[in-house]
């Protein structure tokens, strides 16, 4: 499960992959939405690896 939390890592490193203007979202280029898209996914992510840890694994 930790390996989940490399997505957002792998998907907002490669800028070429998301530098384009179109297709716009609400008047936002790609390359806006793109970015905030990724803080509510990263946050589900984070929360699933939270969520699947073993209880024996406290701080």
């Amino acid at each position: 499960m930790w390996m989940l939390l490399l997505l957002p890592y792998i998907g907002l490193l490669w800028v070429p992959f998301y530098n384009f203007a179109e297709p716009s979202l609400f008047g936002f280029p790609f390359f806006y939405w793109y970015q905030l898209a990724w803080v509510p996914i990263s946050s589900l992510l984070i929360w699933l690896v939270w969520r699947s840890r073993a209880p024996d694994e406290t701080q």
